[in-house]
This record gives C-alpha cells, sequence and structure tokens, in this order.
C-alpha cells in the first residue's frame, strides 16, 4: 500500500502508491509509522488521491512513550506501515490507575480509549455540537463512566449540572444503585415537580455585585444605592431597638433636610407626607403624639399652614424631629448575618432613597427609581418564591446542604433544573452560584482541596460578553476560566453555538469534546480561538456521526475519534416522536360496502 516519501513539505509527508496496488480508502484518519535511523514517528491519514497519500505528522514514539511533536522528520527512505495495537495503546491509553474508559476508536474495531482522569477533570473542558449530535448522551455517558469505573471511587466529587431543560434527571437518578454511596440530588424551578425540591437561594448570602445582576443595574452609581439598602436591612434585621433607632434617625434627617428647604409650606408638607407614606415608624406616622408644654398634636396636625403661608408648630416639629438625630447611627458597624426576606430588602431599599445624597438629587432619582421598580416586580412576581429560605443559614452551611441529601449522605452529582425560568434569571441564577463556589473555594485554607465540577447546559445563554465587566469590573464567568483552576472550581461548558461564548472563557479550556458541527461561524470561531486545531479536525466534524465525537486537548495525546456508548439510563433529550403523537389506530372492520 505504501510507497516511498516522495516528498516532504511543512508537517506532511506525500506518499506514492504504488502501480497497481488498489487504493485503501478506509485509510483515511488512520495512524502510521515511519520507521528510520532509530525512531519512530507516529502519523495519520489525511487524504488519499489515486497516486498520493498525504500523512501529518502528530510525534514520536521514544522508549515505549508517545511524546507529542516532531524535531526530527523522516527521511525519504523511511519504512512506513500501519500502527500495530501495542502501539495503538500508547496513545490512546490503558486501563490503569488513575484513568477510565471514555469511548470506543470507530478506526480501529472499537478498541477502547481510556483517559487520565486527573487531566481530563482537573481543566476546563468545552463540549460542542449540533442539536441532535450526541451533546447530552455523551456527558451523560462521560460522568455514567466516572462512577462505573470499577477500580475508582469518586465519593468526594462535586459535579454541579445547571440544566437548561431538565434532561439530565433521568441519567442520574438511579446512581446509587452503582453504589449506595453514591447520590444524586435535584433541585429544579418546574411547578409540576415536586415543591419541597424547588430552587431556593438564601437572600443574605447575595451580595453587592449578586444583587446588582439580580436588580438589572445598569450605571455605576446605582452600585452605591444597593451597597446602603444592603447595610440597611442588616441593621434593621439585627436588634429591634437598634433597628428603629436607625429609622428614627434617616426619616428624621430627610424630614430636616425638607423643612430647610427654600419651598413653599404646602411642598414641604407633601414632600414628608410622601416619606412617611413609605417610611414610617411608631415616632414618625401621621397619627404619632406629638407632646407640647401642656398639650399635645398628632404629627399631621404640626403641618397645618396659617393664612401668612407658615407652620404654626414648626418650633415644636423641629424640637420634636431632630431629638430623633443620632449622628454616631452613621457610623453604625454591622454584620451581615441575619436572616430578612425580599420584603425586608425592599423596605430597606425606601428607607435608603430617603437618606442623605439621595433624598432630593434629580441625577439619581431616575436611577433609584429604576432599582425600586425592579425590586418590586421580584417581590411580587414568580421569582420571589426562589429566595423564600425559610431560616438564616451561613454560605458554607448552604452549600453543604446543596450536597447532602435529606437522609445526610453525600451527593455527588446535584442537577439544578432552570426549565421553567427565563434566560435572563436563569444567567443571573448561575452566576449567584458561580460566585459563591469561587468564593468558598478561595477561603478554603488547603487550596483546591475540595474541588467542584460546574457543567453549564445550553452555556451560550450564559457565559456571555455582557456588560458585567462595565458594571462591575469583572465577568464571574471570565475569573472562573481564568483564576479558578488553581482553586478547584472547574468549568465544563455544553453549547451548541460556542460563538456566542465568551472568547476569554472558551481560551482557557484545555479539553475539547466536539459532536458534529456544520455551521461555518462556529466551525470558524472554534479555528480562530483555538489556534493549535488543524484544518483537518474542523473537517472531521462536520461528517461525524450522533454519538461520536472529536476529542482534544491536554487530556489526549493526539486528536482522537471517539465513539461513545449510549448512557444507560438516558438524558431526557430525544426529539419528539411526531408520528406515534400524530397516529390513531384505524379500527378493522369485517366487512365493507361499496
Amino acid at each position: 500500500m505504501f510507497g516511498k516519501i516522495v516528498y516532504i513539505s511543512d508537517n506532511v509527508a506525500h506518499i506514492e502508491i504504488p502501480e497497481g496496488t488498489p487504493v485503501a480508502t478506509n485509510l483515511m484518519n488512520m495512524h502510521v509509522i515511519f520507521e528510520d535511523e532509530n525512531k519512530k514517528i507516529l502519523g495519520e491519514v489525511e487524504d488519499i488521491s489515486e497516486k498520493l497519500i498525504k500523512v501529518g505528522f502528530l510525534g514520536e514514539m521514544v522508549n515505549n512513550r508517545f511524546v507529542g511533536g516532531v524535531i526530527r522528520k523522516p527521511t525519504l527512505s523511511a519504512r512506513i506501515r500501519v500502527i500495530t495495537k501495542e502501539e495503538l495503546a500508547l496513545i490512546v491509553g490503558a486501563p490503569v490507575k488513575g484513568s477510565m474508559m471514555l469511548g470506543v476508536s470507530p478506526l480501529y474495531d472499537d478498541y477502547p480509549i481510556y483517559v487520565d482522569i486527573n487531566d481530563l477533570f482537573s481543566n476546563h473542558m468545552a463540549v460542542f455540537g449540533n442539536t441532535g449530535s450526541g451533546k447530552s448522551c455523551g456527558v451523560a455517558r462521560l460522568l455514567q463512566n466516572v462512577f462505573t469505573n470499577p477500580s475508582f471511587l469518586p465519593l468526594k466529587s462535586n459535579f454541579f449540572i445547571f440544566d437548561a431543560y431538565g434532561e439530565y434527571h433521568n441519567a442520574f437518578q438511579t446512581i446509587n444503585q452503582i453504589n449506595p454511596n453514591y447520590n444524586f440530588k435535584f433541585y429544579t424551578t418546574n411547578q409540576v415537580d415536586d415543591p419541597t425540591l424547588r430552587l431556593r437561594i438564601p437572600l443574605w448570602l447575595l451580595g453587592v455585585d449578586d444583587m446588582a445582576l439580580l436588580l438589572g443595574a445598569e450605571t455605576h452609581s446605582q452600585i452605591p444605592i444597593i451597597e446602603r439598602m444592603l447595610k440597611m436591612v442588616a441593621i434593621f434585621s439585627s436588634d429591634a431597638t437598634v433597628a428603629n433607632d436607625y429609622k428614627n434617625h434617616l426619616i428624621a434627617k430627610a424630614i430636616m433636610t425638607i423643612l430647610y428647604t427654600n419651598q413653599t409650606s404646602a411642598s414641604k408638607r407633601n414632600d414628608v407626607f410622601a416619606i412617611l407614606a413609605t417610611c414610617s415608624t411608631p415616632q414618625f406616622n401621621l397619627e404619632a403624639p406629638v407632646q407640647g408644654i401642656g398639650y399635645t398634636r398628632k404629627f399631621r396636625e404640626c403641618f397645618i399652614i396659617d393664612t401668612a403661608g407658615n407652620f404654626p408648630e414648626s418650633n415644636l416639629m423641629t424640637d420634636y424631629v431632630s431629638s430623633f438625630i443620632k449622628e454616631e447611627l452613621e457610623t453604625l458597624e454591622v454584620k451581615r448575618n441575619h436572616y430578612y426576606t425580599l420584603s425586608d430588602l425592599e423596605k430597606a431599599l425606601e428607607f435608603t432613597l430617603i437618606s442623605e445624597g439621595l433624598l432630593r438629587n434629580e441625577k439619581t432619582s431616575g436611577e433609584a427609581t429604576t432599582l425600586k421598580v425592579r425590586l418590586h416586580s421580584l417581590v411580587i412576581g414568580e421569582n420571589a418564591q426562589y429566595f423564600d429560605y425559610p431560616e438564616y443559614i451561613t454560605v458554607e452551611n448552604y452549600i453543604s446542604s446543596l450536597v447532602a441529601t435529606k437522609e445526610g449522605r453525600k451527593a455527588q452529582i446535584v442537577n439544578f433544573n432552570l426549565e421553567d425560568v427565563d434566560d435572563s434569571f436563569a444567567k443571573v441564577v448561575t452566576k449567584i452560584f458561580t460566585k459563591m463556589l469561587f468564593d468558598f473555594t478561595k477561603r478554603l485554607k488547603n487550596r483546591a482541596s475540595i474541588p467542584f465540577h460546574i457543567f453549564l447546559e445550553e452555556s451560550h445563554r450564559y457565559v456571555q460578553n455582557d456588560t458585567d465587566k462595565f458594571l462591575l469590573g469583572y465577568n464571574i464567568f471570565e475569573r472562573v476560566a481564568k483564576e479558578g483552576r488553581k482553586y478547584g472550581l472547574i468549568f465544563n461548558l455544553i453549547s451548541q453555538r460556542p460563538v456566542e461564548i465568551s472568547e476569554t472563557v472558551i481560551s482557557q479550556c484545555s479539553n475539547f469534546i466536539i459532536f458534529k458541527m456544520t455551521h461555518p461561524r462556529d466551525l470558524d470561531y472554534i479555528k480562530k480561538m483555538l489556534p493549535n486545531i488543524s484544518a483537518d479536525i474542523i473537517e472531521k466534524q462536520k461528517s461525524l456521526q450522533p454519538g461520536t465525537c472529536v476529542a482534544f486537548g491536554k487530556a489526549f495525546k493526539v486528536p482522537m475519534i471517539i465513539k461513545m456508548q449510549m448512557p444507560s439510563p438516558e438524558p431526557s433529550s430525544s426529539s419528539c416522536n411526531v408520528s406515534n403523537v400524530w397516529q390513531v389506530q384505524i379500527p378493522q372492520s369485517g366487512n365493507t360496502n361499496g
């Protein structure tokens, strides 16, 4: 089959086909060995014509090991042959400790392909492919292989799957049948599912950045408003006496600010009444008693206007109001470790908007009103239920609870079903959890001692080039992509549209499992983003069968075509069976009438 090398150009050998030799088309993508001068060079058949075979160089076989890259090209007189099974094992791996079977090679009679678990899972990974190409089944099979590996017990693993369609529940719900120490946990946004499994996020665990994303903040001037709101809700949810004193202090300062303006008395009264309509206490409300010398007035009566356009009780009123101003409260230190609800947060925002620097500030009033409207929409909307956590919990205990079953066992796979919320809210949820896990892993005394793997299904919906960097100075997905690996927080992106994913995140992925892709923009994007990917790999992706992928990266010695087994059980990702749904059984009749 192989004649002599005609010439070598760049990284490709052009080999003649001896005259009269039939062309073996099944050589395409097969690996061959060049032998000469005590060296063995591995190549892959890239193209076959009637007279020539083109073979690209991949690496060298040195001391019974494969080394990627070729320093010395073979001579023109090198002997060429197809790789042996023994040599093939050097590049596709072997069933040794710390490895797992990924799939089989369709080129070599279903020869099993093994990968080093650490090389695959200690680095960010991307799984791409068209709809129906086998992505979901491939991911399910990948994780099932981890847990069915007889020589490996991943009892301390933490796989968090953010599931856009609720597909993976079926694939992992019976994982404890493999080993009773393996457990699966499920959180859902689907209203049909068991309400005890409903996704719940403790509101007090959200920081300024999280809240800015949740409320859709758009300008930098909205960030201080959110910061002050969170400080106030922390104060209001702590000691009741301190909370009431602080509220009185804020109301009193706001009223005094209004009273010292040059507005008409009627305008001042209207502004004060507007404040009391949203912010009130037992001491500050329209019916609160104000004690004078020998008489009592209701607070509203202090704002009666006489014929001269003045407040007759202005002295009584200002003395009463100023008595609640305590400047030492401005520097009050409060720990943000108290339980509060969305309604408490909304009330804190109301007090924030009357605080010094915001009241009567036309520049920020519109932006503050936007936050107020969005928070109220959240409070009265369906998404409020996802922040209805029953009791106070610390972030460490909350993360522990995420991976604990009702029986107190460790869950290795945690599935978050986000199918019942819109993309914008789902994006915020994934960012909240990603930041929470990132901050948690950074605080660990022993770096990377508790690794977490985040699988983002339909990641092009979330990992985008959005406005976070403008607003917050960073995008949490990009930060994790660049820094998370050293702390043990690993991304696994699953998408059919890589062109819509942040370039920064894709550039940090070290392993790629790519199923059939045909869209030219996506193929071109992958080629541009990954400088080491060859045109040959791009071409392979276009013609792959469902369930077959091209895998390359740190965990693979050379790019490989891999056929993955169907997962058992399968995820709920199959297409609608239209013919079965449409079809109606036609009753059989014993006789017909013409």
